[in-house]
């Protein structure tokens, strides 16, 4: 996030499955916050999304790591209610679609990474158009995979499953 990150709660990290891509995302950056949360149903992970959203400013950059039907897009759904976008207005998952555009108070950029194969494959979805955008906000699905085209500023989001309804929300800001 350009504006800082906002300690909702803290807890210690526990070594995943995505440790490897935690390390991955965050090298290079000096100093980073880092807040573990967990959630018990898909409602508070959107919660969740939502207290995230709340924070959020113009130009600012959420980027979404998780395995699939970890919540990425239910994180998404609660980040676009809490800066203005009616709920069940369709925030749905831009899998197929690579990028959707809401309208809250300001854009909000929707964008899955997930089959992006190469670099060059980000110009034709407008990456360079929708990061320089300083009036919208950026969230980033299966960021990952193009991580050093990412913002140093941003927020990361590592969403990982703990069990049926339950998810570990490792949130890392610079």
């Amino acid at each position: 996030m350009s504006r800082g990150a906002t300690a909702l709660s803290a807890a210690p990290e526990r070594e995943s499955r995505q440790g490897r891509m935690r390390k991955d995302v965050a090298r290079g950056h000096r100093r980073r916050t880092r807040i573990t949360l967990v959630s018990s149903s898909p409602h508070e992970t959107r919660r969740l999304g939502a207290r995230v959203g709340r924070h959020l400013k113009p130009g600012d950059v959420v980027c979404l790591v998780g395995e699939m039907g970890t919540g990425k897009t239910l994180f998404t759904r609660g980040i676009a209610e809490a800066l203005g976008v009616p709920r069940g207005r369709g925030v749905r998952s831009p899998t197929f679609t690579l990028i959707h555009e809401y309208q809250g108070r300001h854009p909000i950029y929707h964008l899955d990474l997930y089959r992006i194969r190469a670099a060059e494959e980000l110009e034709g979805i407008g990456w360079d158009e929708v990061l320089s955008d300083t009036q919208g906000v950026v969230v980033i699905e299966g960021a990952e995979k193009m991580q050093r085209f990412l913002p140093e500023e941003r927020l990361d989001v590592f969403l990982e499953r703990e069990g049926p309804r339950r998810r570990r929300l490792s949130l890392v800001g610079s």
